[in-house]
């Protein structure tokens, strides 16, 4: 049995702090847990309405013992009443009240204590600071907000960081008609956190899909993991807050650029998760993804049939914003629905049927047997006459593949269409935009299963270097990586700067070397085109000017597009790859793509993709062409570099330039854990 079964499919309920008073949290806790079907015992210390004054007499009269304590108590006794419970039988513990380690002051105290209890007595602990959780289809409903006595069972289960955002997707979820199946308030986390809800939903048969809320993450490598075992076999999508990442920067590009925003997105995304910006995003998301999953592919079609243009142009636009394919269906497709529709509409994809009639379910199985197309979205406006999920359904195509429905019209005909909808398991979302958010769940889902599925990433041997890891040595690494760089000379004297360019002929860069000297530019530690002696003099007297001690002398590279690439030790998640627009503007655009390390070739290659200057690459105004597995191997053998020397906090290369003759590493950064850097 699963450790968190004795919390959401409890034996017997102790409610500690319990009350008469009906305005007090022990009152209205132990009134909405009086509709569960399991023995419920009531303590309260003054004995009030003849409830028991003990946790231990009260588990007593619970055959078998408790399994649940739901502790109404202040802060101060929380710690005591854990003990009390677990001495008692219990193994589970929900404590909704707050004055703990966010009040500060003597509620640091009391939460070292209850983290204490819960290790010494191996109770399972929610909280504290929730608001509970509740799962409908057993009428377990430890919240104490009344509402969720209204909520029916569905197949979405909700993990929130926060117990109010449980409630809010789950009333979202309602009124869209889908209903939940699990819905927990993780709260301050102090024993149970998200992963080990999400390692519960594993097996849990009522769930088909899942909501997760993420504020932060404390357990980097844990979250991924529970993510990635639960995705390989339901769908996860993932809200997470803090898009306005306010933290101290990192000491360089990649760290500044890789918020924990942005990294745990990219993370769980890398993990199977499907990624969304809002809660309405999330809740038309878990429904298209809750009726049923496409097959893992890297570029799934969709087939669009929609009732009126207007409409369908919005659905068809977000699409293609949000990199959709709508695939023109071939020949043999559109013959069959010409033959059923006037010539007057679009036909080739997307469909556009006008007002549906006669023969509708023809054309959703035409458009559904094309070779072309994985999953289909129906939009219609609702019509007295017309019953779109009985003609979805009619047609015979979802038991072949994905098909989302999408309607529109006064409240009493979408409450008809729900329910028809739920008559024939189709799922079905009101709002063009939202039904075209719920298609791109579905295909960013097989896309993130098709990626997770590719080869693993090789084994990998150091190379024989060491630091300190000024410019050259950093160039040396690289080069050893497989990576290219321009010929170089370290010159620890003006004279031999001399003969460096004498040797490598002009135009050179003229550089600060110093290990310790992160941004070299910031303090005039970089001369371009130098290509006299009496130029190279001029630079040099301003590195020495800098502090210089030591000069590389390099030759200019030809010109080219800048990028940033990079590998870093993520505070929570550990080592991961960033690749972004390069040069001096990276801070400013953030225009940047994240995967964890290791990583294999196959799974960087859909990097360059994700940046919104991709465009750049691919000889833009007869601009040099990216090579994509070239890159490809470069970031992941960054990635494999830092997993190999744990001594490496961060590699980076800044600027990484495609030319014409591929790409060239003009300034590369190593940097040692807890080095000293300016």
């Amino acid at each position: 049995m699963h450790s968190l079964a004795p919390l959401f499919a409890p034996r017997g309920i102790l409610v500690v702090g319990a009350s008469a008073s009906p305005d007090k949290l022990g009152a209205v806790m132990a009134q909405s847990l009086a509709s569960y079907p399991a023995p419920l015992a009531l303590v309260n210390s003054r004995g009030e309405n003849g409830m028991h004054t003990s946790i231990a007499d009260a588990a007593a009269t619970i055959p078998g013992g408790p399994d649940l304590a739901v502790l109404c108590v202040p802060a101060a006794a929380t710690a005591q009443a854990l003990r009390d419970s677990a001495a008692a039988g219990a193994t589970a513990a929900l404590v909704c009240a707050g004055g703990f380690a966010e009040a500060g002051g003597p509620g640091l105290e009391f939460a070292r204590q209850v983290e204490d209890a819960v290790r010494d007595t191996g109770i399972r602990l929610l909280g504290p600071n929730t608001s509970g959780f509740f799962v409908p289809h057993r009428s377990l409903r430890a919240s104490f907000v009344p509402g969720v006595a209204a909520l029916e069972p569905g197949p979405v289960a909700v993990v929130a960081a926060s117990g109010g955002v449980n409630h809010v997707l789950a009333f979202h979820l309602q009124r869209a008609g889908v209903g939940v199946s699990l819905a927990v308030g993780i709260g301050a986390g102090v024993d149970i956190s998200a992963p080990d809800v999400l390692e519960y939903l594993i097996s849990d048969p009522h769930t088909k899909a899942v909501a997760l809320h993420l504020e932060t993450v404390a357990d980097g490598p844990a979250l991924v993991d529970a993510v990635a075992r639960l995705s390989a076999v339901k769908p996860v999508v993932a809200l997470v807050v803090g898009r306005n990442d306010v933290s101290e920067f990192a000491q360089s590009h990649t760290g500044a650029l890789a918020t924990s925003w942005r990294t745990t997105r990219a993370v769980l995304k890398q993990a199977g998760a499907v990624i969304v910006d809002d809660e309405h995003q999330l809740v038309a998301a878990v429904t298209a993804l809750a009726g049923r999953r496409l097959t893992p592919a890297a570029d799934p079609g969709v087939g669009l049939i929609t009732g009126q243009a207007g409409p369908g142009l919005l659905i068809a636009d977000a699409l293609h914003s949000a990199g959709v394919a709508l695939p023109r269906l071939d020949r043999n497709s559109q013959e069959a629905i010409g033959a059923l529709l006037p010539p007057l509409t679009f036909q080739a994809n997307p469909v556009d049927t006008g007002r549906p009639g006669p023969g509708y379910e023809k054309i959703v199985a035409a458009v559904a047997a094309d070779p072309a197309i994985d999953v289909v979205a129906v939009y219609g406006l609702t019509e007295p006459v017309a019953d779109l999920p009985a003609s979805v359904a009619a047609s015979g195509a979802a038991g072949t593949l994905p098909i989302v429905i999408g309607v529109d019209g006064p409240d009493s005909d979408l409450e008809r269409a729900a329910k028809s909808a739920r008559q024939y398991g189709l799922p079905l979302i009101s709002g063009p935009t939202a039904l075209a958010h719920g298609i791109t769940a579905l295909v960013n889902d097989a896309r993130g299963q098709f990626q997770r599925a590719q080869a693993p990433a090789g084994s990998f041997a150091w190379p024989e270097l060491h630091g300190p890891w000024d410019e050259v040595r950093s160039k040396e690494l690289l080069g050893a990586l497989g990576i290219a760089t321009p010929p170089r000379r370290r010159c620890e004297s003006r004279t031999a700067a001399h003969e460096a360019l004498a040797d490598l002929g002009g135009p050179v860069a003229v550089k600060l070397l110093d290990a310790t000297v992160l941004h070299k530019t910031d303090i005039g530690g970089v001369f371009l085109g130098v290509e006299s002696p009496a130029a190279l003099d001029r630079a040099l007297d301003g590195l020495e000017a800098a502090g210089a001690r030591e000069f590389l002398i390099e030759s200019m590279a030809p010109s080219g597009v800048d990028l940033v690439v990079g590998a870093r030790r993520d505070p929570v998640f550990g080592p991961i790859i960033v690749l972004g627009l390069g040069g001096t503007a990276a801070e400013v655009f953030a225009d940047i793509s994240i995967r964890s390390a290791p990583l294999s070739v196959r799974g960087a290659e859909g990097m360059p993709g994700e940046l919104q200057a991709r465009e750049l690459l691919y000889g833009f105004r007869s601009g040099p062409v990216l090579q994509t597995t070239e890159l490809a191997v470069i970031l992941a053998r960054l990635g494999d570099a830092l997993c190999s020397n744990e001594e490496i906090a961060e590699i980076e290369i800044n600027p990484l330039r495609l030319t014409r003759n591929g790409l060239l590493a003009l300034d590369a950064v190593v940097i040692n854990v807890e080095e000293d850097i300016q």
